[in-house]
């Protein structure tokens, strides 16, 4: 999916080129963009949707329409850091910045665990093991997105789509002080499709898009906030808009929502293009728009200030060229790195990757650019003065960016290994985990193979040499992992020397090519579970068991390149010395140490 959006992105920049320049705003410096204004009135702003439907359907851009990019794979819940009376000894949710917790589909307070599994949550009582049961179930209309645990209040983010009315965001909070009897206090929704969110302190910060379309028989419908009894429709002199012309605009609202207390939910809206990521830091929300239009390839950021609630536009910038995910953006002592792609990797184009750095008013300050020609950015980690970034398309450079001058950002060091990373995670300061697919280069062609799912743990602490000193290889080409494209799923505790990785395992039968098994084949799904590791630098990685909920391989299609079922574990966590993992269907409960079975619960 994610080499498919970047075709889309890249297909998109180059229809551009050939928009007339006078639906197009004026041309603006990298890094300089105009800021954001408040239409002066609703004709003003339909006056803008009017030409960009003309502008679409003259270059008959309908393919790509605002549902195109905005969706994206449903988020899921994290493993909340609340704190609990029950053990203080548990994992929480992996995510991006301490302090900034994220929605996931499950999560915990180190007593209870809170599962998405449909469209219900499900409490169950998780510790201790013995007295693991079912305890109650919420169940909900729409699509679950995520939820976040904050005390004894229960968040839930649900997406509500009807053929017959606008689609909503609904965000749903319960009383849970009472597990066994959860009990609605109080809902907020917004008119439109769920992007993502975050939940700092008392707050939760909802992003929701809705596509604003202009039709000549009636007016282009704004957006409405809803709360409880109470509809407000957001006026268009309260919507901030950008002379950066695009082919699908889309309302953007960012929402303020107390989950302890009633009060009115703050917000802004702004009209912009079809949002591609966003980045949370503790102040500050960074929202990505790549354009379309204009010829060029380029991203739109805009930074909105959030504090206690409050939100307030700030500043808008852009940079050259697209960017992956959350991950390739940073805000460190008031600098906004971020690392991009611009051009293709295929065909006779070549592409280059940069890392730019901009102050807080997000002009470009520092930059450095033209790295790893004809490949793109796999991954991206921003570890303080640090970058590590690893580039892919025959093999796997690993770089080491140096920052501590924002002004002037240098390669320190690479590493040149075969395979790539999809996600890196720091294990210490100077070391790095990296998981994604080992590949064998091609023959006749300038790409290579991807093959099963590797662990990698690199060691950094000489920038000018990092080096891999430990692998780890999981069977065939077709073997995945859905740390691949979700970060959540992955479990890591250095002190307890714990990594925990949920696999679907595609085995090759040899049998069937007596000349030798060529790098193209694919094997045929036979496991699905959960990897349990011991790591540590002295050792580096050891498998320490396997663990699954299925009873037999016949509960998914072996031969199946997509298989899936409601068994397949898609999260990891602890609990004092347990080790639970979860699915739709169950959860199970071992012993951390040796792994041993203590129990399971199977959910409704």
């Amino acid at each position: 999916m994610r080499k498919i959006i970047f075709l889309l992105l890249t297909l998109a920049a180059i229809a551009g080129a050939i928009v007339p320049l006078s639906l197009i705003g004026e041309t603006h410096y990298y890094g300089l963009s105009s800021q954001l204004t408040k239409f002066s009135s609703y004709s003003e702003l339909e006056s803008l949707l009017q030409a960009s439907k003309q502008a679409r359907h003259h270059d008959d851009y309908s393919w790509l329409s605002p549902m195109t990019m905005t969706r994206g794979a449903a988020p899921v819940l994290t493993l909340s850091a609340t704190e609990s009376k029950a053990v203080s000894d548990y994992s929480i949710t992996n995510i991006q910045v301490e302090g900034v917790d994220e929605a996931d589909v499950v999560k915990t307070d180190g007593e209870y665990i809170y599962i998405i599994s449909g469209n219900r949550v499900i409490i169950v009582k998780a510790y201790p093991s013995e007295e693991a049961r079912v305890l109650s179930q919420i169940a909900v209309n729409g699509t679950l997105n995520g939820a976040f645990i904050n005390g004894n209040r229960l968040i839930i983010l649900e997406e509500n789509s009807s053929t017959y009315e606008k689609t909503k965001t609904l965000i749903k909070i319960y009383d849970i002080s009472n597990r066994e009897n959860p009990i609605s206090k109080r809902n907020a929704s917004v008119d439109g499709y769920y992007f993502n969110s975050r939940m700092i302190g008392d707050y939760v910060y909802a992003v929701i898009n809705q596509p604003a379309y202009y039709q000549e028989e009636r007016e282009a419908g704004l957006p409405k906030i809803y709360s409880g009894d109470e509809v407000k429709e957001i006026s268009a002199s309260d919507i901030y808009y950008s002379d950066v012309f695009d082919y699908s605009y889309m309302y953007t609202t960012v929402i303020a929502v107390n989950v302890q207390y009633d009060e009115i939910e703050p917000h802004e809206t702004f009209l912009l293009g079809q949002t591609s990521s966003m980045y949370v830091s503790l102040n500050n929300i960074f929202i990505t728009v790549p354009v379309f239009a204009g010829g060029g390839e380029k991203t739109n950021i805009h930074r909105i200030r959030i504090e206690n609630g409050k939100i307030e536009y700030k500043k808008s910038g852009e940079v050259p060229g697209y960017i992956l995910n959350q991950f390739s953006m940073d805000e460190h002592e008031g600098y906004f790195r971020i690392a991009i792609t611009t051009g293709q990797v295929w065909g006779d184009t070549s592409s280059l990757n940069h890392i730019y750095v901009l102050d807080m008013d997000l002009n470009i300050v520092g930059r450095l650019e033209d790295l790893a020609p004809k490949e793109k950015i796999y991954s991206a980690r921003f570890m303080g003065d640090k970058c590590y970034l690893v580039t892919f398309k025959k093999i796997d450079p690993l770089f080491v960016i140096d920052l501590a001058d924002p002004t002037y950002p240098k390669v320190l060091g690479e590493l040149k290994i075969t395979g790539y990373s999809d996600y890196l995670h720091p294990y210490d300061e100077n070391h790095i985990i990296g998981i994604g697919k080992e590949t064998i280069e091609a023959e006749g062609g300038n790409f290579a193979w991807y093959q099963g799912v590797k662990i990698s743990l690199f060691d950094v602490s000489d920038v000018s040499t990092p080096k891999e000193i430990a692998k780890y290889e999981i069977s065939d080409r077709g073997t995945d992992s859905p740390i691949l494209t979700d970060h959540k799923a992955f479990l890591f505790d250095k002190s307890k020397n714990l990594l925990v990785i949920p696999v679907s395992v595609a085995e090759i039968d040899e049998t069937k090519y007596p000349s030798g098994v060529p790098p193209n084949a694919y094997g045929n799904f036979v496991w699905q579970g959960a990897y349990v590791f011991n790591i540590s630098l002295d050792e580096g990685l050891v498998l320490k068991g396997r663990i699954t909920h299925m009873e037999n391989n016949n509960d998914f299609m072996k031969n199946s390149y997509f298989p899936a079922s409601p068994y397949f574990i898609n999260r990891a966590l602890y609990i004092d010395n347990l080790l639970y993992t979860t699915s739709d269907k169950k959860i199970k409960m071992n012993n951390l140490e040796n792994l041993a079975e203590i129990k399971e619960v199977e959910l409704p």
